[in-house]
């Protein structure tokens, strides 16, 4: 079969639907999606999937951490996997594309190989990345974490969330959708498709993101104690006010983040002041930083002068920082990146290949196989936003990119 004909079964008007039919569930008022990882909403989701799925005749089952998986045979089942995927999960108020366009891009692939009549040797695979927003339980992206082996098992399902419960309570709670599978079957290789959540492609003018890499993060929480006073009697010199003394640090480490290229990525993203009264100097401040680069010599560089950076502006304030997240740049195997290219030319997309911003499931795959990314444009690079946006042609188009480099690597 050559790839002209795969790419006709790819269907525009069948992805479109299913997308619509997902943001259906947990939809806000204001056109985005609030479906938290094991939610009901989120159970919803899932078991709609595997309706569609067992329609087919794909199997489906889960494993225990909740990732989901639906599976189209191979003609040889002694071979490795090529799985495709990414997330069913969203922020509080997030969009109808991040993570479950790359679900239903792969799984459009399945139902276009069925239509197609095409038998690959191995079996495809579509996975449902359990958690990787982050927002109900920390840390994100567990499910590609646990599978990994970069995240215990145990420890994860005893992760609790505001309220209390757990990801082992809220798992069980779960509609049950099929056998539970171990962990640590091979994979051949993992492809995941995604809205790019930035304005290059836009920018561009191009359809199709050949993803290198993702960059790496360093992640830190910081909590600045000072001493509570009344805000209309105490003198200037006589305050310990925790909350200046972490806008000074905020300004100093802006000022160290700012890079000519405009690559470096700095984020104060939570902040909470204590006691949170109008008339009291503030006597402890906890905020976050989120700061992200592609070099690894620069994400050393910069997060190491971090801690020193805030300990000079803390003033008379005692300050405590802790590294929660180390994540090292990850460049994408050749092999997956070059196919996406070979794809995504084949089919006359125009493209650039650039680096992610975002972290992805992907990024932990690269650690158990040869992995890659394919973006397509979202408007105006919004993202986690209930206004987030993408069109049906670039939807289908990703898809098709998907849909090639998927076939070429399930036949090697």
């Amino acid at each position: 079969m050559t790839r002209a004909v795969l790419a006709e079964h790819v269907s525009e008007a069948r992805l479109w639907s299913r997308l619509s039919d997902l943001a259906a569930i947990g939809a806000t008022p204001k056109g985005g999606v609030c479906r938290l990882a094991l939610t009901p909403e989120d159970g919803a989701a899932r078991v709609t999937l595997a309706g569609w799925a067992k329609a087919r005749g794909f199997s489906v089952s889960e494993d225990a951490i909740g990732n989901l998986y639906v599976r189209r045979e191979g003609t040889d089942p002694s071979l490795a996997p090529v799985m495709t995927g990414s997330h069913l999960d969203t922020q509080p108020t997030g969009g109808r594309f991040d993570g479950v366009y790359g679900v239903l891009a792969g799984f459009e692939v399945l139902e276009a190989l069925d239509d197609a009549g095409v038998q690959t040797r191995r079996a495809v695979e579509v996975v449902g990345w359990m958690n990787e927003e982050g927002a109900r339980f920390q840390p994100g992206c567990m499910g590609s974490g646990v599978f990994a082996g970069a995240m215990p098992l145990a420890e994860m399902l005893a992760v609790a969330d505001k309220q209390g419960a757990t990801v082992g309570e809220a798992i069980a709670a779960l509609p049950k959708i099929g056998p539970t599978r171990d962990f640590g079957f091979p994979v051949h290789a993992y492809v995941e498709a995604h809205i790019e959540q930035g304005p290059r492609l836009e920018a561009a003018g191009d359809t199709i993101g050949i993803v290198t890499g993702i960059q790496g993060a360093r992640w830190f929480a910081v909590e600045i104690t000072g001493s509570e006073a009344h805000a209309g009697t105490t003198p200037r010199a006589q305050r310990k006010d925790a909350l200046m003394a972490a806008l000074d640090g905020i300004q100093a480490l802006r000022a160290l983040m700012t890079d000519p290229d405009d690559q470096v990525r700095f984020t104060v993203g939570r902040m909470e002041v204590f006691p949170g009264s109008p008339n009291t100097v503030p006597g402890k401040v906890f905020y976050t930083i989120d700061f992200r680069h592609p070099d690894a010599a620069t994400v050393q560089r910069l997060g190491d002068l971090v801690v020193p950076t805030l300990e000079a502006a803390a003033g008379p304030c005692a300050i405590s920082v802790r590294e929660t997240f180390t994540g090292p740049p990850v460049a994408f195997d050749p092999l997956v990146v070059d196919q996406v290219a070979a794809a995504t030319k084949a089919l006359g997309y125009a493209h650039h290949a650039l680096p992610s911003g975002a972290n992805h499931d992907a990024k932990f795959m690269a650690r158990r196989c040869p992995t890659g990314m394919i973006f397509i444009p979202c408007l105006g690079g919004v993202s986690h936003n209930e206004a987030e946006s993408a069109t049906p042609a670039d939807c289908v188009a990703g898809a098709r990119v998907l849909a090639e480099t998927l076939l070429a690597l399930a036949q090697s």
